[in-house]
């Protein structure tokens, strides 16, 4: 089964992480897909002031994991030259975030970071107390050895970087923007050392890191980036587990942060993909009457991500392999499909559209490419889509709702095309395998060309029949459709907007490559 991509890391100025993969085994479904960027180093921006930054979850998966899609800056505390938007609140000179260019000027001139004069306002009691708190996580970060050359080099200045937030939060034991910096240095460091490792282990790291964090949202409950990057540790925590009843509670812990990042950022489809992701996980460990609820909320998180970004492939691809393992466990169960559910075989087509799409976004990924292999004959070929909706009389965009009539639609990458209905060679069927006669009419059908879409909506009207309604805004006029179901118009919504997106991208012709053969 398509494996998803994995998660990434935020910053508190952000650089995100996430990724899925779906590198399907022979014979195999589709992964979920965490961010499909293979997973590497956190990805950091490259100015003078180069930050340090979390990194996405999953971390050296073979499968295609965003692992670096973590926001990854470490934020500075004085005030800029040039002042931001957004204002950040001044803090103790001593927690400020030093550039990059200052850590490797440091490390080349062989010296301790200074420690400024500044009389701090807490008791030496406190001060020491945390003074032993912080020499427990700096024997951690000392330890760490990095298992190559450009690893090693990476760590002295991580190194380097983690005195000087201990040095600030000595001073100021509630500088939350130390405590968050000197976690994603922990953070980082796990990233260097070598799975094998006992002295100090990866997880010892990462716990740190957690703590860290915990402590620094408890300051500042509105960190969104912390708890981003804390459910990104806490995931990595979980994987080294397997399914274990522990790995379980982390997979739990994971999840309610990404809720809360979301909560606190709700314009983040990198959270929200990795919120599904580790739901995902979730689902594979919790008793099977607990499954099917929590792989539909992964659904719906993989969903909100491609509203927010329609262009996101990694959050298509990783709901493509969901949807593609739902259809998987609908089969094993061999339960009955009522009226109101997906059968197997639409739950199939449905994978295959966001695979499809993930793969026309991004036709050099060879993950998509492998997954496309595997799902590409559960399209409807040489169509994408192919299913039912409610439509008025053509040029009667308001018609009285007995004239509306339930008909076949095709979408492929050049348009949305209505059957004629006396066109119809058999009674099809609807999803929920209700049968539909056909009907000799008028050959007049509706068409709505990808290239004239403005927009496409859900929408609700006393002039719609019942039904889940569904707006298409061209540069001709506005077109309303009804859906049999929401959840069916969900699937109609997100063909279309993926179609669009795929066309406005210059990829069509990989799309009608794929559906044309």
């Amino acid at each position: 089964m398509p494996e998803p991509e994995s998660l990434n890391r935020h910053e508190p100025v952000p650089a995100e992480r996430t990724e899925a993969q779906l590198v399907p085994e022979s014979g195999s479904a589709p992964g979920p897909v965490p961010n499909p960027q293979p997973k590497t180093e956190p990805v950091r921006t490259e100015q003078a002031q180069a930050q340090l930054g979390p990194k996405s979850e999953s971390k050296a998966d073979p499968a295609v994991k965003d692992a670096d899609l973590r926001k990854t800056t470490v934020r500075s505390n004085e005030a800029n030259a040039n002042p931001s938007p957004t204002p950040q609140l001044r803090k103790d000179e001593g927690s400020r975030t030093f550039t990059m260019r200052e850590l490797l000027n440091g490390l080349k001139n062989d010296s301790e970071p200074e420690k400024e004069e500044a009389n701090s306002p807490y008791s030496p009691e406190r001060q020491q107390q945390h003074a032993e708190q912080n020499n427990a996580a700096m024997d951690l970060i000392n330890s760490v050895v990095g298992v190559d050359d450009e690893g090693r080099s990476r760590q002295r200045i991580l190194t380097f970087a983690a005195r000087r937030y201990a040095t600030a939060i000595e001073r100021n034991p509630e500088d939350y923007d130390a405590l968050y910096n000197w976690a994603l240095v922990l953070q980082e460091s796990a990233d260097n050392v070598s799975p094998d490792s006992t002295s100090p282990s990866k997880d010892a790291l990462l716990e740190e890191a957690c703590k860290k964090y915990d402590e620094a949202t408890l300051l500042c409950p509105t960190l969104h980036d912390a708890f981003y990057n804390w459910a990104i540790a806490i995931s990595d925590r979980a994987k080294m587990r397997g399914r274990t009843k522990e790995a379980e509670e982390l997979w739990k812990q994971a999840t309610r942060n990404y809720e809360k990042a979301v909560q606190l950022n709700w314009n983040s489809p990198q959270a929200l993909n990795n919120w599904g992701l580790a739901l995902q996980e979730l689902s594979a460990i919790v008793p099977a009457r607990e499954k099917q609820k929590i792989v539909r909320t992964a659904i719906s998180k993989f969903r909100a991500a491609i509203q927010l970004q329609f262009d996101f492939h990694r959050a298509i691809y990783n709901l493509g392999t969901v949807l593609y393992g739902l259809a998987e466990d609908t089969l094993r169960t061999g339960g009955s499909v009522s009226a109101q559910e997906v059968s197997p075989n639409e739950l199939y087509s449905q994978s295959a559209i966001y695979i499809a799409a993930a793969h026309a976004l991004k036709p050099n990924y060879s993950v998509y490419s492998s997954a496309l292999r595997l799902v590409r004959s559960m399209l409807p070929l040489p169509h994408l889509k192919v299913g039912y909706l409610t439509a008025p009389p053509v040029g009667s965009m308001i018609a009285p709702h007995n004239d509306w009539k339930r008909s076949e639609f095709l979408l492929d990458h050049e348009k949305l095309q209505q059957v004629p209905r006396g066109d119809h060679k058999q009674a099809p069927q609807s999803l929920s395998g209700r049968s539909v006669d056909p009907v000799n009419g008028d050959k007049k059908t509706i068409k709505v060309d990808i290239a004239d879409i403005i927009s496409v909506s859900a929408c609700a009207d006393l002039t719609l029949p019942p039904g889940a309604g569904l707006c298409i805004d061209t540069s001709h006029g506005s077109f309303y459709l009804v859906a049999d179901t929401w959840e069916s118009l969900d699937g109609w919504l997100d063909a279309l907007r993926l179609v669009y997106t795929i066309y406005v991208r210059g990829k069509s012709d990989v799309l009608a490559g794929i559906i044309t053969g």
